[in-house]
């Protein structure tokens, strides 16, 4: 028999190592992608109380409304099959609109100049990840 050179086994065990790491890359995206309006509910806040709910996996084709606000803001939401985000705002720096459609718990989308918080959630009313809910606000 053989004996393997240092090298070759050093191109074994680097071989195995990034396997590893692409097969637990590959899962954990799978896993994190794979809940799109599965049981997920869309609570829409301004100036922290909820205003709308919309349960995403009911929706079909995509919707638009507008959230108004004080002096004349406004947010213009959509919501998709199993996600939803801002399109269009009065706001001056377009944040919420770049933050993009969300479909878990990870990120609210937030406008802060037109007070306006989205969050998802699951359909039990928690949170969709294993984070506590909020108990209370403090102003």
């Amino acid at each position: 028999m053989k004996k393997q050179s240092p090298n070759r086994k050093a191109a074994i065990i680097l071989s195995c190592i990034i396997l590893l790491i692409l097969a637990g890359s590959v899962t954990a995206w799978f896993l994190i992608n794979n809940d799109h309006g599965q049981g997920k509910v869309a609570e829409i806040y301004q100036n922290g109380r909820l205003i709308k709910t919309i349960q995403l996996d009911t929706v079909t084709s995509p919707q638009t409304f507008t959230v108004q606000g004080d002096d004349g803001a406004y947010n213009i939401v959509e919501v998709r099959p199993g996600e939803i985000g801002i399109i269009e705002a009065s706001c001056p720096d377009g944040l919420c609109i770049n933050m993009g459609f969300i479909h878990s718990s990870a990120l609210p989308v937030t406008c802060l100049p037109n007070k306006v918080v989205i969050k998802v959630t699951d359909s039990s009313g928690g949170s969709s990840e294993s984070e506590p809910d909020i108990d209370s606000i403090v102003r």
